[in-house]
């Protein structure tokens, strides 16, 4: 019988990551897997010591990009790899890396990094931006999750104080897609194929992330959606992948962004589907 272990962080107490866990860990049992779960935090990085008894892989659903790179030094396949988790969890980098694949996303303006007691203020650079982008626009923060550290900007006051307090921190400016406001799709992808989609929407919030008091239901996405989430999950190298998009002009879709580790209890509940089942099936055919 095949082994694995699943990971997330148990810094975070919130009951949704250890239920994005279990939903993992069932579909390893329907696979007739024995699946372990641990805090990253239980997973003991001695790296001058050997370690007995090693899972035939490893479903990694925590940004602890050091211990996912440890496991993978070990010769542990690590899904999503590590290299992957790190570029999704950096926006900056991942939209980057979007762009120059052409996947279709708003503008996007990448922050210089500018050290946290210094400014820039009087260059001239955050007029250009305002010049490029116009108002409202969005700021991103290079990290955050479930739309956190995502802001709307609709005045130059607000554009300087956000700007002033992000010394220090990567962030992004990114036009804003008005035909977008408060609603969106996310797509779980596995390997090359959408595995379940839904729709989400908000009649209080820019953003429509159920955390953020969303409302989801079914979807069935068009050729060109399809098409989008699946270029734009290859493009990071995501074999597991939440691609966030966004309804553009004529509805064209437009990427908002990937996860890497995106929770599924959500998608669970509004089309039925464990995407898990889909991962562990990918993993098996993976590593035959």
């Amino acid at each position: 019988m095949k082994k694995c272990w699943i990971i997330y962080n148990g810094s975070l107490v919130n009951d949704k990551f250890r239920d994005q866990a279990e939903l993992v860990q069932e579909a390893a049992y329907r696979a007739r897997i024995s699946a372990s779960i641990y805090k990253n935090y239980e997973v003991f990085m001695d790296v001058t010591a050997a370690i007995e008894s090693l899972p035939d892989f490893v479903v990694f659903l925590d940004k602890d990009i050091v211990l996912a790179t440890f496991l993978k030094s070990l010769g542990i396949p690590v899904f999503n790899d590590p290299e992957v988790i790190e570029r999704c969890d950096n926006k900056t980098k991942q939209a980057i890396t979007l762009a120059h694949d052409g996947i279709p996303m708003p503008r996007t303006i990448v922050a210089p990094k500018v050290y946290r007691n210094f400014t820039i203020r009087d260059s001239g650079y955050y007029e250009r931006v305002l010049e490029e982008l116009g108002l409202p626009m969005i700021i991103k923060e290079a990290r955050g999750s479930f739309g956190m550290n995502v802001y709307l900007i609709e005045t130059e006051e607000q554009f300087y104080e956000k700007t002033d307090s992000l010394r220090g921190v990567d962030h992004l400016f990114q036009e804003f897609i008005d035909s977008s406001r408060g609603r969106d799709i996310r797509v779980n992808v596995v390997g090359d194929r959408v595995v379940a989609a839904m729709y989400r929407h908000s009649e209080t919030d820019f953003r429509a992330n159920i955390t953020n008091g969303g409302i989801a239901e079914t979807i069935e996405l068009t050729e060109a959606q399809i098409e989008v989430a699946l270029r734009a999950a290859k493009s990071v190298g995501a074999v597991f992948a939440g691609v966030d998009l966004l309804f553009g002009v004529n509805e064209e879709p437009l990427v908002c962004e990937v996860n890497a580790a995106a929770h599924i209890r959500n998608i669970y509940n509004v089309t039925g589907i464990n995407v898990a089942d889909a991962m562990i099936e990918y993993i098996l055919e993976v590593i035959a």
